[in-house]
């Protein structure tokens, strides 16, 4: 199980649903400067849309490994792609084909003898940052749900690595309650191909939470620090073998498996080393 490597015949797809709403205005610390939540997530999408297309790129141009879908959430229910032209999935070749919108980003670097300067350099820019009203995520998921179960019923994705669903969020549903979110939950997590069951990894952002942190837990570190952080231990699945190397690796060569794909209390740095290892453990061939 979790042992197909991706190739053209066997592709993968990776789903991202992100909040938007109005609380990812808060600001957090990332890459050496202050910027809003939604400004940090949005610039590490980008960075893993470029990986994933660099990622797939051989001597022959960049090949059909895998299909993506980016899905925001905010208002009372609005739930809209964030791929160019609203598409809802596109592949990674189509991805890498389409104009890739390019912003100049502000850098801090240390110089030789010891103090800051800030430089601008150009960055992709796919996905613009947005924060605006609630937090519908039960129906963000549903829609991922409906995806993801659109393509594991395909014939030609019957033995591919199943999708993984990254849920990347600041605070909790507006538009269920627990038991929704966990039935939503459930049931991504229930879709399979033959080489295992859909991955729900969940990351929880902080800002001034004081709160323990939470990253990829074990058995042994389930105590929660509070009712939010339990509810997204039970919505999130069970990480396979064939990602425990790379999360002893972030988390030290103490941590002891079975791992829980979720976050509490996420630093910027553990958002991004949510998504690489969801990501880049995936073999390609």
């Amino acid at each position: 199980m979790y042992t197909q490597s991706i190739t053209r015949k066997h592709r993968t797809a990776f789903v991202l649903t992100i909040d938007c709403s109005g609380s990812m205005s808060e600001t957090m610390r990332f890459r050496g400067r202050e910027m809003t939540k939604a400004e940090a997530v949005a610039a590490v999408t980008n960075d893993l849309l470029f990986e994933l297309i660099e990622r797939a790129r051989r001597n022959d141009g960049v090949r059909d490994y895998y299909d993506l879908a980016v899905l925001s959430y905010s208002g009372d229910d609005e739930v809209r792609s964030l791929l160019p032209g609203g598409r809802e999935t596109m592949s990674v070749a189509e991805l890498a084909a389409s104009e890739m919108p390019v912003r100049r980003e502000s850098v801090e670097y240390r110089l030789p003898d010891g103090s800051m300067a800030i430089r601008e350099i150009p960055v992709p820019a796919w996905i613009a940052p947005q924060a605006a009203g609630q937090t519908p995520m039960c129906e963000a998921l549903r829609r991922a749900r409906d995806l993801v179960r659109g393509w594991t019923a395909r014939p030609e994705h019957a033995a591919s690595f199943p999708p993984v669903v990254f849920n990347i969020t600041d605070g909790e549903a507006t538009d269920g309650d627990e038991e929704e979110l966990r039935a939503v939950a459930q049931q991504i997590r229930n879709l399979r191909t033959s080489d295992g069951n859909v991955l729900l990894i969940n990351i929880h952002i902080a800002c001034g939470d004081e709160s323990q942190p939470l990253f990829f837990p074990s058995r042994d570190e389930a105590c929660y620090p509070n009712r939010y952080a339990a509810l997204l231990y039970d919505c999130s699945s069970e990480m396979p073998e064939a990602f425990d190397a790379a999360i002893r690796e972030a988390k030290g060569p103490g941590a002891i498996p079975p791992f829980r794909g979720m976050s509490y209390n996420a630093s910027a740095a553990e958002l991004v080393a949510m998504l690489n290892i969801g990501s880049i453990s995936v073999k390609t061939e």
